[in-house]
């Protein structure tokens, strides 16, 4: 018995809302049941790549693409006025720009809330394809992703978006992005991903922004954000000549990920890092980090640490800062580190994502690879209650620093050290196992910080215990 067929035309539209729009229309030929029920789904998924022949050259083929584009013409039809929810379009095909402009203006006019454009026209990337205005005139769009290289810069004076709270701009040129933004009042979570910007200083400003994500980001000026209601911060990319305006003070979560662009490079023991073009283009980096002095969870990648090391002076004191994290490379020093963990007064939780480091004498007294006089200071200062090691591979030269924490961590109460399970480490090796099974029976005894030595695959950038070694 065919008991799928039984069930209620909006429960069949559904399951067809999971298929691509190809594979629903496949279903007419099942039975008569079936012949008309495309009409009726809500969601479609047009992706000329699923439809067009694969094959070394039959896709560019002008029938092929003729097809194509007729097949879309055909399902929009059937639909007629039906309300329609979702409405992604992938094109990298040469088609005729008049016949896309024509399907998106369909589905807008149909109330569509959720729009998905990759439209690349020439494969030679010379031509954008240029959106048109009426694409950022819907009372019914909520969710909006632009991608592909599309122009959109040309739009940014005929904005009527008012319900729009998530969009997403990638690989896209930009003109008037603060004027763009101003005419999205509800907006509430924005990603710029790979962004040209055609504006000689960029204002990401919104009064209703909560989530910004930012990725391989190149601003040749100045960057601003003025973004009060702002919850989540994830900025991937280089840095820009200065941040006149960082205003995120009700900042929860906080990801900087710096992309350094050096102009030579200098031999590892060299102390002066950059050159004098170098620091003077990032002498102005503590003005984004001024901003985020409210922020709650920190993380910080190891090229962020070595900017830093280049305002030490100007840290601000993060005094809401209750967990930071940082990841550390074997060709980037902890110079930044001692006074970063003496401006955390109420940090709880510290994350280090590898021990390796770069040693220098400028490191402090944050790790045991120099003697010093003033050996674990800034430990002493820092009231961290849970320290998490990561990446753990089991060298005596870790240990020696996990020991040195344990020493100087005044309120250390418990420390959790993860070996990530595909990775290679000493602990395959059953003497060495023995042995740092044995060093951490004797730090539980001695220490009143109760230490862990967890097995964890690393997933979804959150590390979880699958196994305990001890």
């Amino acid at each position: 018995m065919d008991r799928v067929s039984s069930l209620p035309n909006e429960l069949l539209c559904h399951i067809l809302s999971f298929l691509t729009t190809k594979e629903a229309a496949l279903t007419s030929l099942l039975s008569k049941r079936w012949r008309n029920l495309l009409a009726f789904v809500p969601y479609l998924y047009i992706d000329d790549s699923v439809f067009l022949h694969p094959e070394e050259g039959k896709r560019d083929r002008p029938e092929i693409i003729q097809s194509f584009m007729d097949f879309v013409d055909r399902i929009l039809a059937l639909q007629g006025d039906s309300p329609i929810m979702k409405f992604s379009l992938k094109c990298l095909t040469e088609v005729d720009s008049n016949r896309v402009d024509g399907w998106i203006h369909n589905v807008l006019a149909r109330g569509v809330s959720d729009l998905d454009l990759l439209i690349i026209l020439d494969s030679e990337g010379d031509v954008k394809y240029r959106l048109s205005p009426k694409c950022f005139q819907s009372s019914t769009l909520v969710s909006l992703k632009i991608d592909g290289g599309i122009d959109i810069g040309w739009v940014a004076g005929s904005i009527f978006l008012p319900m729009l709270k998530t969009l997403t701009i990638d690989s896209a040129r930009i003109d008037n992005f603060e004027i763009l933004l101003h005419a999205l009042p509800a907006l509430e979570e924005l990603a710029l991903i790979d962004v040209i910007w055609n504006d000689q200083g960029v204002n990401v400003s919104s009064p209703s922004l909560k989530t910004l994500t930012i990725y391989d980001i190149y601003c040749s000026s100045t960057l601003s954000f003025d973004t009060p209601s702002l919850i989540y911060f994830k900025y991937t990319g280089f840095v820009a000549q200065d941040y006149p305006v960082v205003n995120m003070k009700n900042l929860f979560d906080a990801r900087i990920i710096f992309l350094l662009q050096l102009q030579r490079a200098r031999e590892p023991d060299d102390d002066h890092w950059f050159d004098q073009d170098d620091a003077l283009r990032y002498s102005n980096v503590w003005k984004l980090f001024l901003g985020l002095q409210n922020v709650t969870n920190l993380y910080l990648s190891p090229d962020t640490l070595k900017v830093l090391s280049l305002c030490c002076e100007l840290m601000p004191v993060f005094k809401n800062l209750k967990s930071l994290a940082i990841k550390s490379y074997k060709e980037r020093g902890w110079q930044a580190m001692p006074v970063l963990l003496r401006n955390c007064p109420h940090l709880e939780t510290l994350v280090i994502e590898g021990l390796l480091h770069h040693v220098t004498d400028k490191c402090g007294d944050t790790c045991d690879c120099i003697s010093r006089e003033d050996k674990g200071r800034s430990l002493t200062s820092c009231p961290v209650k849970m320290l998490e090691i990561r990446g753990f591979r089991g060298t005596m030269k870790e240990m020696t620093m996990i020991k040195h924490f344990l020493d100087y961590f005044p309120c250390l109460k418990e420390m959790e050290i993860y070996v990530e399970e595909n990775d290679p480490t000493e602990l395959r090796f059953p003497e060495v196992s023995k042995v740092i099974m044995q060093m951490m029976e004797e730090y539980n005894k001695l220490s009143s910080c109760n230490v862990e030595l967890l097995v964890t695959d690393y997933l979804f950038e959150k590390w979880t215990a699958k196994g305990r070694i001890l």
